[in-house]
Formats: C-alpha cells, sequence, structure tokens
C-alpha cells in the first residue's frame, strides 16, 4: 500500500511540474499565476459553456472550441452539464471545480457565495407581436441585391476562418438584409461581450428619461470617502473616472477576477483608487460600466426583481426584444461590461433605437438629446474618441474605421463583435461572430451602404 501511494504522489508530482514547465509556453503566464490561471480557467469555462448552452442552444463541442480560440489549454478543461438544473460544472485537470448556473430571464451566474436572491426573482413574459419589423419579426422590406451581397460576405468570411455568425444591414428604419451561418438563426442570442456596455449606458439614458431632475454632473457614491467621490455619472459614461483598474486579460487582473472569479463584479471596481483626476484622462474600463449597473441597481431599489423589471419593461418589452438576456452576477447586479446575448435583430433594434435620436414608435425613451451627446467625443486630454460607452470615427488623431462615415459610431465587442450606427446613411448594420484574428469591418461594412 505504501508502495502505491508513493508512486501516486511521485506521478502527481511530476504531473505537477510537467503542467508548470508548460504553462508559459502553452498558457502565456507565468508559473507563479498558475493557481489564478485555474480558477480563471474554470470561471470561464463554467460560465460562457452555461451560457453557450443554455442560452444560446450551442453544442457541447462548438462551447468547448469556442474557449479553446482563446487558449488551447481550454481543452484541458472537463466541462459537466446537469441539464436537469441547467447548471454546469468545470474543472481543469481535477483543479478548481467552478459552476454556473441558469436560470430564466437572468441568464447564468457563477456559483459563488449566496445566491438565494436570484432563486427568487419571478420572470414575466415578453408580450409576442405578429407585426412588421421594428416592433415585430416579419421582414417585408428585403433588399434582393443587398441580400446576395450579405450572403457572399458570410460565405467569404467562414471560408477564411473568421466565423463569422450573423449579418444583419437595417436602413431607413426598415430591415433589409440578414444572413445567417450554419446552426444559428434570427432567434439565437448571441454574445456581444463589451458592446453590453452601450446597453448598459442606454439603460442609464432610460432611467433619466424617467428622472428628469437627475444630472450627469452628479456624484455616483456617497460611500465612498475619499476623492473618489467627485467621480460623476459621467465620468463613468466616458470612462473618464480617473480610477486605477487593470483592464488587462491575465491571470489575477482586475478584469478576470470581475468576469469569472467573483461573487460582485462592481466589487472589484469599487475597491480601485484614484489614479487620475477624474474627467481628465480616458482609460478603457471594463470595472467602469460594471459601476454604471451597480449605480442603477442601487437607485432602482437594490433588489435582482427590481432590477430585472426595469431592464424588461422600459427596454425589452417597448423595443419587441425578445431573445435578449442581459445576465447578471452572483449578486444580482447586471454584468454590463459583458454579458448579453441577443439575437442580430435585438442588436439592430437597439442601433434603431439611436439613429432614431431615441424615440420608438413616438415616444421618446431617452432623453432628448442624448444620443447626440453619447455619440460625441469626451473632453479627455488622451483619447476624445469616445463618448457614451460608444466607440467614434471622429474625435481621434484618425478614423477608427476610415472607410466608413465620420458620423459613424459603434457598440464594439471582442471576437469582432460590431453595432455600427451611421446617422449620414441612416443605417445600422451588425456583426456578430467569434473571431480569434483581425476582421475586415471597414471593408465588408463600406460594401453595404448605400452608394452617394
Amino acid at each position: 500500500m505504501k508502495k502505491i501511494t508513493l508512486t501516486l504522489l511521485v506521478s502527481v508530482a511530476g504531473l505537477t511540474l510537467v503542467f508548470a514547465l508548460l504553462a508559459p509556453m502553452l498558457l502565456g503566464f507565468p508559473v507563479t499565476q498558475l493557481g489564478n490561471a485555474v480558477g480563471v480557467a474554470t470561471g470561464m469555462g463554467a460560465k460562457l459553456a452555461c451560457s453557450g448552452r443554455y442560452i444560446s442552444g450551442f453544442s457541447e463541442t462548438r462551447n468547448l472550441d469556442d474557449l479553446a480560440s482563446y487558449s488551447p489549454a481550454n481543452r484541458l478543461l472537463d466541462l459537466h452539464y446537469d441539464n436537469d438544473i441547467q447548471r454546469v460544472t468545470a474543472t481543469l485537470l481535477g483543479m478548481g471545480k467552478t459552476s454556473a448556473t441558469f436560470r430564466p430571464g437572468l441568464g447564468c451566474a457563477l456559483d459563488i457565495g449566496d445566491t438565494a436572491a436570484l432563486d427568487r426573482v419571478a420572470v414575466a413574459p415578453i408580450p409576442e407581436s405578429s407585426g412588421a419589423w421594428p416592433t415585430g419579426d416579419r421582414a417585408t422590406h428585403i433588399d434582393p441585391e443587398l441580400q446576395r451581397t450579405l450572403d457572399r460576405i458570410m460565405a467569404q468570411d467562414n471560408q477564411a476562418g473568421r466565423n463569422t455568425r450573423a449579418l444583419l444591414v437595417v436602413r431607413n428604419g426598415q430591415l433589409v438584409a440578414e444572413s445567417y451561418a450554419e446552426g444559428i438563426s434570427a432567434e439565437t442570442p448571441l454574445l456581444g461581450w463589451s458592446m453590453g456596455k452601450s446597453l448598459t449606458a442606454m439603460m442609464v439614458a432610460r432611467y433619466q428619461a424617467l428622472e428628469p431632475q437627475l444630472k450627469v454632473t452628479s456624484p455616483v457614491f456617497p460611500q465612498w470617502s475619499d476623492d473618489r467621490r467627485q467621480i460623476t455619472l459621467e465620468n463613468l459614461l466616458q470612462m473618464s473616472s480617473g480610477l486605477d483598474f487593470d483592464e488587462t486579460y491575465a491571470p489575477g487582473s482586475d478584469a478576470t477576477r470581475m468576469l469569472f472569479n467573483a461573487h460582485s463584479a462592481s466589487d472589484v471596481a469599487m475597491q480601485s483608487t484614484l489614479a487620475h483626476t477624474p474627467g481628465e484622462h480616458f482609460s478603457y474600463s471594463s470595472g467602469t460600466t460594471n459601476l454604471l449597473a451597480r449605480w442603477l441597481y442601487e437607485q432602482l431599489g437594490a433588489t435582482p426583481q427590481a432590477n430585472l423589471e426595469f431592464f424588461r419593461e422600459q427596454i425589452l418589452a417597448p423595443l419587441g426584444m425578445r431573445h435578449t438576456t442581459f445576465e447578471v452576477d452572483a449578486s444580482g447586479v447586471f454584468v454590463g461590461s459583458s454579458y448579453i446575448y441577443a439575437s442580430a435583430r435585438d442588436w439592430a433594434r437597439l442601433g434603431l433605437l439611436m439613429l432614431d435620436d431615441g424615440q420608438w414608435n413616438g415616444e421618446q425613451l431617452l432623453p432628448e438629446g442624448w444620443v447626440a451627446t453619447a455619440s460625441s467625443p469626451n473632453q479627455s486630454a488622451n483619447d476624445p474618441a469616445y463618448g457614451y460607452q460608444f466607440w467614434l470615427n471622429r474625435g481621434g488623431e484618425s478614423a477608427r474605421f476610415p472607410e466608413l462615415p465620420e458620423d459613424s459610431y459603434f457598440m464594439l465587442g471582442n471576437r469582432k463583435q460590431v453595432v455600427m450606427v451611421s446617422p449620414s446613411t441612416s443605417t445600422v448594420i451588425v456583426r456578430l461572430g467569434w473571431s480569434a484574428g483581425d476582421y475586415p469591418t471597414g471593408r465588408n461594412f463600406a460594401q453595404l451602404l448605400p452608394l452617394e
């Protein structure tokens, strides 16, 4: 028995040594980050596999392929799907057990800490509509020539390995072309990653429309007892809070702890110190967006139920968005930086709301003039080409996409998710996919714009 035990210990030690030696080459991080890396890998694996399976309806194979596009080491993940309770549990070589559970309306949240409040949330259905686009789903204005162009781009993208899953064009308020990859439909919710930042800003704007006395110059968190109390709502919207949040995506960073290891995503940013005077320095930060989500959560009464009801009643229902899930963290706050799954049509509806200056069916859902401000350069000294959680094609030293109209602005997300709003051409273009490398956004989108 002692011999067997000794042999087992030697084998485990040898495996650990081999893994440690290979970690920098395979995983891209130093061995000193091994503990953090396992937690990030299993947290990411459980969370994305849960959402991929129970929101997007993806197969286990597709989920693993998507995870492996970030690191081949993710193929070492053991993902266990419990379809009865809609939970995914992940381990990496037997280590770092982490799970995520799906709940209707809330999506998948990591099982970290107390999640009982999430189990008590009731979800009212979004009313069905048999009407025409955009409130309904009947597409009555498809442009045959543009449809052929879109289908050609879809085929070329995927022949080139770009993994494009959905392409859609709205022009003059009408859905005029849409194309989907195999296994994806007009109803498939797809992850937008950082495009969720733009929706978070739009939710704040909707709250402002209902509470007109609210000023963007108002401080956000009175519980801060130091100079961070100077940070305003507009500072957060423009990514100029001055907070020292680490946006790098490496084991142990603020960003990875926030998304894959935390009970409360916003807590990570709440603990950040001040590195710059608020309003003076732009710094792209997912933590900043999650502070916006937390601020809104607190304004609405600080309960997961009130939070979800606001989103469904004030955004989803008016726009007819029936295939969208805005996921929460384990504390019940929306992960505004990253976790929104929506169909291409629903992403396009958000773009159309912006294109129409915040109006929908004659109702001013966003404050009058808000869209113009949201799509204008910020006042930072280092990078003004960013509005209220929207990327701009103007304001910087050069255009982000020189082939596209200067007045265009964008929701952008990891893996080359894009919603472009082009006021001068009255066009919204959506691209959803899983591109690990570059994507020719400017070249492809230029082919879909009307000729001058």
